[in-house]
C-alpha cells in the first residue's frame, strides 16, 4: 500500500514509524514531514496540507491507497471530505465532525444535548454580553476563543481584570477568526487525563489512558505549552473511572450520529477527574501530541489494519491488543519555547539515545540539512520515549536517553511522571 501521512510533528513521526512496522505498508509519504520521517518515508514538503483540493489531487495523481490526517487544521478545513469523494480510504473525520475540536461552542452544545458531563459554560459573540455574564460569575473563570487558536486561546482568569482582558483580546482579533466567539467556562479541579478511541461512527474501541504535562517548567509552573511530557498507563485512572470516560466518548459518537454526523477517525477526550467523577474538558478530532508518542508504542495491533477498518466502517472486525509495558516520553524544547525561539541548531546524540534498550526518539520540530545534519526547526524538537515493565523503569530509561542528546538552548522538564512513580515534583 502507498500511504500518505499529513503533518510534521512528533505525532506524525510516531504514526509513520508504527505504520512502517506493518507488512501491508509499502511506500509511505509524509507531508511535509520532518528530519525523522525522512529516514523511513518520502517527505513531500511542498503540498499545502490544509487545502482539500490540493491534497485530493495529490492523492489521486500518486495512487495513494490510504490518507492519514495528523493535525487538526486539515480536518477542520474538510480535507477528509475531499478524499472521501474520490473513494480513497481516509483516516480522519469529515469537517462537520471535526467541529468537535474546531468549535468549543459546538462541542459544548453537543455535550449539553446528550448529557455528557462537562464544565458549565456560555458562548458569546459580543464583548458586552460576555462582560455582563462575567459580572455575575464566581472567579476564577476560563475564557476560551471558540475556534482553533494553536493552543493559545485559553486563559484561566483569577481576577475580573484578567478575564476582561482575555475577552477583549479575543474580540480584538488576537486569535483571528477563532476569537469571533468566546466561551466562558467554570474552572474544574482535579488531575487531568486523556483517553483516545478509534471509531468508525458505530463501533468505538478505546486506547490506553495517558497523562500529559502542559506547563513549561518543573512543578507545573510557567506558561502552558503543547505538552512537555507524557506517560501511560495512568495510576490515577482505575477501572471504574476508565469505564465512565469510555461511556462519555461513546455517547459523543452516538450523539453525533443521531444528529446526522458520522465520525470516523480518532476521538480524543481530555478529562478532568473531579470529585464528582470525570468530566470532559475538551475534544480533539485527531491523535494527541505528545500522547501518541506513548500510546502507539504500547499498541500491538497492526495500525494499518485499524486505520483501514475505521475508514471502511468495519471497526467491529478489529481486536485491539496492548502491551503491558509502561511508556514515558520527555519533550526536548528550544530555549524560549513557548515564546520566541531560534531554529537551525545542530542536534547531537540521537543515535546514542536510541541505542539504549527500549528508547525511541521521535522528531517533533526538526529538519534534515543537505549535509546530513539534523537541526532544530520548531519549539518542541524531540520526544524521547522509553518502554519498560514499570513506569519507574520507563522514566529512568527516558531520562537516560535525554542525557545523550544535546543542542544549543535545549531545555526539558525533569519531573515527567514523577508523581506517578511516587516521587515529589
Amino acid at each position: 500500500m502507498r500511504i500518505l501521512v499529513l503533518g510534521s510533528g512528533g505525532r506524525e513521526h510516531a504514526i509513520v514509524r508504527k505504520l512502517a512496522e506493518s507488512r501491508k505498508a509499502g511506500e509511505i509519504l509524509a507531508s511535509p514531514g520532518n528530519g525523522g520521517t525522512a529516514g523511513i518515508a518520502v517527505n513531500v514538503p511542498d503540498l499545502v496540507i490544509d487545502d482539500p483540493r490540493a491534497v485530493a489531487a495529490f492523492a489521486a495523481e500518486n495512487a495513494v491507497d490510504l490518507v492519514v490526517i495528523g493535525p487538526e487544521g486539515p480536518l477542520v478545513a474538510g480535507v477528509a471530505d475531499a478524499i472521501e469523494l474520490l473513494g480513497i480510504p481516509v483516516f480522519g473525520p469529515i469537517g462537520m465532525a471535526a467541529k468537535l475540536e474546531g468549535s468549543k461552542a459546538f462541542a459544548k452544545g453537543l455535550m449539553r444535548r446528550h448529557r455528557i458531563p462537562t464544565a458549565d459554560s456560555r458562548c458569546f459573540n459580543r464583548g458586552e454580553q460576555a462582560r455582563q455574564y462575567l459580572a455575575d460569575r464566581r472567579l476564577p473563570i476560563v475564557v476560551k476563543a471558540d475556534g482553533l487558536a494553536a493552543g493559545k486561546g485559553v486563559t484561566i482568569a483569577t481576577t475580573a481584570e484578567e478575564a476582561e482582558t482575555a475577552i477583549e483580546e479575543c474580540f480584538a482579533g488576537r486569535f483571528g477568526a477563532a476569537g469571533s466567539n468566546v466561551v466562558l467556562e467554570e474552572v474544574l479541579t482535579g488531575p487531568e487525563c486523556s483517553l483516545l478511541a478509534f471509531t468508525d461512527g458505530e463501533t468505538l474501541l478505546p486506547m490506553v489512558p495517558a497523562q500529559d504535562h502542559k506547563r513549561a517548567f518543573d512543578g507545573d509552573i510557567g506558561p502552558n505549552t503543547g505538552g512537555m511530557g507524557v506517560y501511560s498507563p495512568v495510576p490515577a485512572v482505575d477501572a471504574s473511572t476508565q469505564r465512565a470516560m469510555v461511556e462519555m466518548l461513546r455517547r459523543t459518537v452516538d450523539g453525533l450520529r443521531a444528529e446526522g454526523i458520522r465520525y470516523r477517525g480518532v476521538l480524543y477526550g481530555g478529562f478532568m477527574l473531579t470529585a464528582e467523577g470525570p468530566k470532559v474538558l475538551e475534544y480533539n478530532a485527531r491523535f494527541g501530541d505528545p500522547e501518541t508518542q506513548v500510546i502507539l508504542p504500547r499498541m500491538r495491533t497492526d495500525l494499518v489494519d485499524a486505520m483501514l477498518a475505521v475508514a471502511e466502517g468495519r471497526l467491529d472486525e478489529i481486536n485491539l491488543l496492548w502491551s503491558d509495558d509502561a511508556a514515558v516520553s520527555v519533550v526536548l524544547a528550544s530555549g524560549g519555547y513557548p515564546g520566541d525561539y531560534e531554529t537551525g541548531k545542530v542536534i547531537s546524540g540521537i543515535p546514542e539515545a536510541e541505542a539504549l534498550e527500549g528508547v525511541t526518539v521521535y522528531h517533533a520540530g526538526t529538519a534534515l540539512r543537505e549535509d546530513g545534519e539534523v537541526v532544530t526547526a520548531g519549539g518542541r524538537v524531540l520526544n524521547v520515549t522509553a518502554l519498560a515493565p514499570t513506569l519507574a523503569e520507563a522514566r529512568a530509561r527516558a531520562y537516560e536517553g535525554v542525557s545523550r542528546i544535546s543542542f544549543d538552548g535545549m531545555f526539558f522538564r525533569s519531573d515527567i511522571a514523577v508523581r506517578a512513580v511516587g516521587g515529589e515534583a
